[in-house]
Formats: C-alpha cells, structure tokens, sequence
C-alpha cells in the first residue's frame, strides 16, 4: 500500500485545531478518521472521515479505534477546570491514548502542547502540558511535539473575542502594563506543520509560532484599530480584571478568561526566542476578514455542553 492509502487520525475533527488538520490530512489524500466526543455534532466532511468515541474508559475499545493507523494526530485538550471537565482527567486520557496508540501500532504521534510547559509551573495548565509531553517521550511512539503560543482563525477564541469587546465596549482594560507578549499562529499553518511532521519519524519538539510579535497592549490597539475600533486602553490591576472578566462571565454563561490564563500571560509564557514556523500575519488575516472578527461572542462553554450544532456557530 502506498502512502496515499495510510490511514491518518485526528482528534476532534469537528472542533477548532482538529478540523484544520484533518481538511489536510484530506486534501493530502490520506484516509482519515477522528475520535471525537461530539459524534452528533453537525459533520463538515460528510462521508469522508470516519468518526468514533474516544472510549477512554474502555481501553481495548480505544486501541481498537486506532488499529491500522499510521499517525495519531491529538489535539484532545480542556482550556480550564470546570465541574464537567478537567486538567487531570485530561492528563489521564491523553496518557491513555497515547498507551493505545503504542498498543495498536501507530507509527508517529503528532503532538499539539503550548509554549513553556514546565512540570513545575504554578499554573496546572503548563504543568499538565508538560506531564504529556514527557509521558509522550518515555512512551517509545515516535513524536513530534508542536508548541503553538496562541491560536487565530475562523472558529478561534482569544482573538475573536478581545475584538468582540472592542465592538462593544466603550473602554479596553489591560491588566498590568500590557507589555507582556504573545506570538498568535493562524491555524492552518499550525495544521499544515502537523501534517507535515507526521511524515517524518524523527523526534522533534518545536515551538508553532507566528511571524508576527505583539505585546497585549500592541495587539488591541491594531485588532482595533483594524477593525474600525479603536478604545481608550486603561491599565487595571490583574485581580480586577479577572473580577471583570467573571462579571462579562455571568452575563454571557461562560468562562471568558481565567485567573490561571491572565498569570501565563502576564508571565510571557505565551512567547519564546524561537524563530516563526508559521507565515501567515494575524494582522493581514483581519484585515481579510474585519467584517466578520468579533461580531459575534465565541462561547467556550457552549461548544463543550451543545455537541450537536457546528463549532463555529456556538
């Protein structure tokens, strides 16, 4: 069989990441197939990938799903602790697949982590990051481990909704200074990384990182400024901001930002010294699409409670 006729998999194909990877994995004529928790969710590919539960309490079922599969694409995560959903369950289950992986056979796992995970960071998200990068490394799959700082694109989160607060609020408050940096991938070029790596069989870890280099401050002022936009910026303590941002949180029946995201943040963990794998601009993508950036609120939450309606419609 050659390799067009590889079998690919790919978790969460109808979410963010997921979908950009296997339209890929697609478009590069792979056989693909996802593991998803959103079985009933409305498809995008129709009969093209086949899609099945992640069975993470069922491990023979899980390694079953995964037989014949070439590379293991995991993009399976959750953003915070929540009563529904959390960091450790999701650490036990990413180890979990990667053990089926092993056990059926996968050739290469591709890996999407975050910039400067560190098993002993004060922040679970960074700390949990890590536990799987290093539960990959022991587990002998061969891997390649994509460190992307934050994600932009039809369907993002982060980006879209600091420009829903720009439509729609008079002011901007920044925690801090603002000068604290971040460096957004457009996530088709992350997925475009992906596909690529999970054709090579040496291990690699490289941080996914955009062309462009913001500080938080910087970047408001050009999403609004872009978009038609432009707010007074104030300079607010972090502790009030998160109080904000819960408060925006009742409103809207969601999780806007964590404290734990505002300290990684702050903390530049969300930017690293290594030179840009991704070529695509944050600013030329708005620019393209400022008529559509931020109009309406992307509710986090909604997505994980509703797994019928399409992601990018919640």
């Amino acid at each position: 069989m050659g390799q067009m006729a590889k079998v690919h998999v790919v978790t969460g194909a109808y979410g963010f990441s997921g979908k950009y990877i296997a339209q890929r994995l697609l478009d590069a004529g792979y056989e693909a197939r996802t593991l998803t928790n959103s079985l009933q969710r409305e498809n995008p590919f129709g009969d093209k990938i086949r899609a099945m539960p992640y069975h993470f309490d069922e491990p023979a079922e899980l390694t079953e799903s995964l037989a014949g599969a070439t590379v293991l694409y995991n993009t399976y995560w959750v953003r915070f602790n929540h009563k529904q959903f959390k960091h450790a369950d999701a650490v036990e289950n990413t180890l979990r697949l990667f053990r089926a992986a092993k056990e059926a056979g996968v050739q290469r796992v591709v890996h999407i982590s975050i910039t400067n995970p560190s098993e002993d960071s004060p922040l679970e998200y960074f700390r949990g990051k890590a536990k799987l990068e290093r539960g990959l490394m022991e587990s002998g799959l061969s891997y390649s481990i994509l460190r992307p700082a934050v994600l932009f694109g039809r369907g993002d989160i982060l980006i879209n909704n600091i420009a829903w607060l720009l439509r729609t609020q008079p002011i901007m408050a920044i925690f801090g200074d603002g000068k604290y940096k971040l460096q957004p991938i457009y996530v088709d070029d992350l997925a475009e990384l992906a596909v690529e790596q999970g054709k090579s069989r040496e291990n690699r870890i490289l941080d996914a990182i955009g062309p462009e280099t913001f500080s938080y401050r910087g970047l408001v002022q050009e999403l609004g400024k872009i978009i038609g936009k432009q707010r007074p910026l104030i300079s607010i303590p972090p502790w009030m901001g998160y109080l904000g941002a819960s408060f925006f949180g009742m409103l809207l029946g969601d999780v806007v930002l964590t404290w734990e995201e505002i300290q990684g943040l702050m903390g530049n963990l969300l930017c690293t010294e290594s030179p840009p794998l991704g070529k695509t601009r944050l600013t030329d993508w708005v620019k393209e699409n400022a008529k559509t950036v931020g109009v309406k609120y992307a509710n986090e939450l909604a997505r994980r409670k509703n797994r019928r309606v399409d992601y990018e419609k919640l």
